[in-house]
C-alpha cells in the first residue's frame, strides 16, 4: 500500500535524522579543524539494494557520488554485521584521494530472531592529508600516485573487530598521522551512531514498514523529479565554457554539454569535451554524475526528499577517456573540487536557455582550494592545512547574489580565525570583501572574498583554484563576474602573483593573498 502523505513526510524525515545525527557525531567527535570546523563531510543511508534513501545536508559533491561508492563496496565485499569498509580510489566510487569513505551494513534483530540486512551507511570525510608528493595531498600532480595512499574497498572492521595493521599502514604513509586516527575514529563512530538510530526506527515501527517507507520516498522523489522535467520545454540545449588550465602553464580546457529533455526524461551528452588531461583537472565519472545530478535537484522544490529517485529519470554521457571521464591512473585532485563547479556552471548554462526566467547567473566557479603544510617549530609537529574559501554567488531572477559564500558543490563552512591560528603556524590578517567584483545587472551578482595568510615559518603552499582567466558568466544581459586572483608577497615586499594552479615554497615573514571571483549579474542595468 503506497504512503500517504502524511507518511511519506514522517518516514522521510526520520531517515534523514539518522543521516543527521551521523554527522553531528562525526564533526563533534574530529579532530582535524578540516572536519570539526569546516564540516568537510558528508552522510547517508542507502536502502538494502544500495539506493541511497536519505541524506544529510552535507557537500553536494561528495552526495551525488556516494551511490557509486556503495555499489562497489557490495560488488567487492558480503557483509556481515559489525563489517565496515574503508577506501578513497576515485576509480572504485571515490572522488579523490582526501575524500575517504566508509559503508558499513545495518543489521536489524527483533524478537531474538536471525539478524536481517535492512540497509547500509555510507560517510565521506576530506582527510587534511593522506600522503603523496606534497602537504595537503591536493599537489600539481600529473599522475594519481602523486596525490596520496591510495586505500581499495577493504575491510577495516570485520565482525565488529578493527583491522589495527590496515590503519598502521595508512598512517605511515601520511603526514599527520594522530590527526587521521582521530578522524577515522571520528568517522567509525558516525556509522555507530546511524545504526543506532535506524534500529530504534525499527523497534518502533517494524522493519518491514521502514522497508516500505524506504522504497516509498525513492519513487515519490522520481515522480516529483519527473513531474518537474516535464515542465522544460522538450528540445537540445547545448552550452560550452573553458577551465583556466590543467597546471600553471597549461591550455585552456574545453567543456562542453548538450542537455536533451524528451517529456520526462532529461539526457546530459558530455561528448566534445577535452579528452583527458595531464595535470589533475580530470574528473571521475561519479563526480561528472554528481554535479549533473545536483543541477536537476536544484530545478525542485525544498520539500521533495533528496534521494536516489531524482537520479532516474537522468542520463549522463561522458565519454571514456575524456576529461569528465578519465582512465586510470590519471591524476584527479582539482577535478572533484574545480571540474565540478564547472560541470554546474555548463549544465546551468544549458538549461538557461529552456527556463531563462529561473537560471541565476554563474557563481565563483571554484573552490579556491589552499594547502599549507611542514614542520611546525613552535608545536614540534608536522602540519597539514585545508580550506576551501568562497566567492559571489550569482545573481538570479529573484534578486542580487550573496557575497563572500560556498556555492554549488560545496557546502563547507570557513575555519575560524582562532581555531586556524591555535593549530597552524599562520596567521589571518585579512578575511575581507572584495567590493566591485559582482557582475552589473538589473540584479548585482555577490562580491568575492580576499583572504591574506602571513606565515611563521618556512611551508609549502599549493592552490588549486579557477576564474583567474575566464570569468563567471552572466546571464539575461548581466555581466560577468570579477576574475580571481593569487599573489604571493615576499619578504622583502616584491609582489608575484601566482598561476590558478601552483605549488611554492614560503619563509617567514611571507604573505599569501586569495581574491576569490564574484558571481555574474542577471538581467540588463536598468530595466
Amino acid at each position: 500500500m503506497p504512503l500517504d502523505p502524511i507518511e511519506l513526510t514522517v518516514f522521510n524525515n526520520l531517515l534523514a535524522s539518522a543521516a543527521e545525527e551521523m554527522g553531528v557525531t562525526l564533526g563533534r567527535a574530529a579532530y582535524s579543524p578540516n572536519i570539526k570546523e569546516r564540516r568537510d563531510f558528508s552522510c547517508a543511508v542507502f536502502d538494502a539494494e544500495g539506493r541511497m534513501v536519505a541524506q544529510a545536508a552535507h557537500i553536494p559533491v561528495h552526495l551525488g557520488a556516494m551511490p557509486a561508492a556503495v555499489r562497489v563496496a557490495r560488488e567487492r565485499h558480503t557483509f556481515e554485521p559489525g563489517d565496515l569498509v574503508i577506501f578513497n580510489d576515485p576509480y572504485l566510487g571515490g572522488t579523490h584521494l582526501p575524500d575517504v569513505t566508509m559503508v558499513s551494513p545495518v543489521f536489524v534483530t527483533l524478537g531474538g530472531q536471525q539478524a536481517e540486512l535492512l540497509g547500509y551507511l555510507a560517510s565521506r570525510a576530506h582527510q587534511a592529508d593522506i600522503g603523496g608528493m606534497s602537504a595537503g595531498s591536493m599537489p600539481i600532480s600529473t599522475e594519481l600516485y602523486q596525490e596520496g595512499i591510495i586505500i581499495p574497498p577493504l575491510k577495516l572492521r570485520e565482525g565488529g573487530r578493527v583491522n589495527e595493521s590496515l590503519l598502521q599502514l595508512i598512517y605511515r604513509n601520511v603526514r599527520t598521522p594522530l590527526e587521521r586516527a582521530g578522524d577515522f575514529a571520528a568517522q567509525m563512530a558516525a556509522h555507530r551512531t546511524g545504526e543506532a538510530r535506524l534500529n530504534d526506527i525499527v523497534a518502533r515501527y517494524g522493519v518491514e514498514k521502514i522497508r516500505e517507507a524506504m522504497a516509498g520516498v525513492i519513487d515519490y522523489t522520481e515522480a516529483a523529479t519527473r513531474a518537474m522535467i516535464r515542465e522544460i520545454p522538450d528540445g537540445t540545449y547545448a552550452f560550452e565554457d573553458l577551465l583556466d588550465d590543467d597546471r600553471a602553464g597549461g591550455d585552456p580546457v574545453v567543456l562542453k554539454v548538450a542537455v536533451t529533455v524528451r517529456r520526462s526524461d532529461i539526457v546530459v551528452d558530455f561528448t566534445g569535451s577535452a579528452p583527458e588531461q595531464m595535470g589533475s583537472v580530470n574528473a571521475v565519472l561519479a563526480v561528472t554524475q554528481s554535479a549533473t545530478y545536483y543541477v536537476v535537484r536544484c530545478l525542485m522544490g525544498e520539500d521533495v526528499p533528496a534521494n536516489e529517485g531524482s537520479f532516474r529519470p537522468v542520463q549522463v554521457i561522458a565519454p571514456e577517456g575524456s576529461v569528465l571521464n578519465p582512465r586510470p591512473p590519471r591524476a584527479v585532485a582539482a577535478g572533484n573540487v574545480e571540474t565540478s563547479q564547472r560541470i554546474t556552471d555548463l549544465v546551468l548554462g544549458a538549461l538557461a536557455q529552456a527556463l531563462p526566467g529561473r537560471i541565476p547567473a554563474a557563481s565563483s566557479g571554484t573552490m579556491n582550494n589552499v594547502t599549507i603544510g611542514g614542520d611546525d617549530p613552535f608545536r614540534g609537529r608536522p602540519f597539514a592545512y585545508y580550506e576551501t574559501i568562497g566567492g559571489g554567488a550569482g545573481a538570479g531572477p529573484g534578486g542580487d547574489g550573496l557575497s563572500g559564500v560556498h556555492t554549488h558543490m560545496t557546502n563547507t563552512m570557513n575555519t575560524p580565525v582562532e581555531a586556524l591560528e591555535y593549530t597552524y603556524p599562520f596567521r589571518l590578517v585579512e578575511y575581507s570583501i572584495r567590493a566591485g567584483t559582482g557582475g552589473a545587472g538589473r540584479f548585482r551578482g555577490g562580491e568575492g572574498i580576499e583572504r591574506v595568510y602571513e606565515f611563521l615559518c618556512p611551508a609549502q603552499v599549493t592552490i588549486l583554484s579557477e576564474r583567474r582567466r575566464f570569468s563567471p558568466y552572466g546571464l539575461q544581459g548581466g555581466e560577468p563576474g570579477g576574475l580571481g586572483q593569487n599573489i604571493l608577497v615576499r619578504a622583502d615586499g616584491r609582489q608575484e602573483e601566482l598561476p590558478s594552479k601552483t605549488s611554492v615554497n614560503v619563509g617567514p615573514g611571507e604573505r599569501l593573498i586569495i581574491c576569490t571571483p564574484g558571481g555574474g549579474g542577471w538581467g540588463k542595468a536598468g530595466t
